[in-house]
């Protein structure tokens, strides 16, 4: 909360030397584009990304983080040559007001020139670092690492409904209804030595879903005697009518660091149809726990 105050204020004292200075340089910057890193050490599986927000700095000197959905203009108080450097930033477990550089992304940097009342366009584009590793289910082979529990009433399947496919073949699909009105499962990721996670250290659940039903996912924490489910981050059900593919990155650090005793980590998913609902859907994609 600090730190959003500390970047109102910063927004206000700029927009006092604006008016003070009517002759700003501009910098215009459009939504990220993400690529692949031609270097990686690991197979990074589709590259989808939800990159909301960018931290611009000119000669190291925060400008501010400023929203990039949509394409930004930023007034500036320097002109002449400068060194300009924007980082990728996320919603911190989908939520608005907690925004933060992604740390497994290069920084975007330039050196350019700016001219007062000018606007100089920057389409920043940003990749994986090429030693970050990840987990990755994304459907296409036929053994999925997704196992569903012995309690769970439904299954999860493959899709492939063209209306909604957007990456590769198929996606991971579960209806829920009034019979089959829950399901609980969890990733396997054990099974192709993928599930040791670095305690102290950046580790993230990226997510793409689409879905009209909540579901909640969690961290299961294995150790030799015991399974410990830590539920995290619930992914609000969406109107059937407007439903949409979002993506969430969710922060993995602090559970991890919390499960002393767990000798490796699962990812676990868990829904009931939604109440006053006769039928929900979950569909997910691009599942990746993302590390260094």
């Amino acid at each position: 909360m600090k730190q959003f105050f500390l970047f109102v204020i910063a927004g206000l004292m700029l927009n006092s030397c604006i008016k003070n200075n009517p002759d700003p340089s501009w910098i215009e910057i459009t939504p990220w584009t993400l690529v692949a890193n031609s270097n990686s050490q690991y197979p990074t599986g589709e590259l989808t990304h939800s990159f909301s927000d960018a931290w611009v700095y000119v000669n190291d000197k925060l400008m501010g983080v400023f929203q990039v959905s949509d394409t930004v203009k930023i007034p500036v108080l320097m002109s002449g040559s400068v060194n300009i450097k924007i980082y990728p930033a996320i919603r911190n477990n989908g939520i608005s007001a907690t925004k933060k550089v992604y740390p497994f992304m290069e920084r975007y940097e330039i050196n350019t020139t700016l001219v007062q009342n000018q606007t100089l366009q920057v389409n920043p584009v940003t990749r994986y670092t090429s030693i970050v590793r990840f987990a990755i289910e994304d459907f296409e082979d036929p053994a999925i690492k997704i196992v569903n529990d012995p309690n769970s009433i439904t299954q999860m399947s493959q899709g492939n409904d063209p209306a909604i496919l957007k990456w590769g073949n198929f996606y991971g699909f579960v209806n829920l209804t009034a019979v089959d009105s829950s399901w609980i499962a969890y990733t396997n990721f054990e099974s192709v030595n993928e599930a040791n996670l670095p305690r102290g250290q950046e580790v993230y659940l990226e997510i793409d879903y689409y879905n009209t039903n909540a579901l909640t996912t969690g961290l299961l924490g294995v150790s030799s005697s015991s399974i410990k489910n830590n539920q995290n981050i619930q992914l609000n059900a969406q109107s059937p009518t407007s439903v949409k593919w979002k993506k969430i990155y969710i922060d993995l650090r602090e559970m991890i660091s919390n499960s002393p005793m767990a000798t490796y980590f699962e990812q676990s998913f868990q829904a009931l149809l939604d109440a006053n609902d006769s039928e929900g859907t979950i569909i997910i994609d691009n599942i990746k726990v993302v590390h260094f």
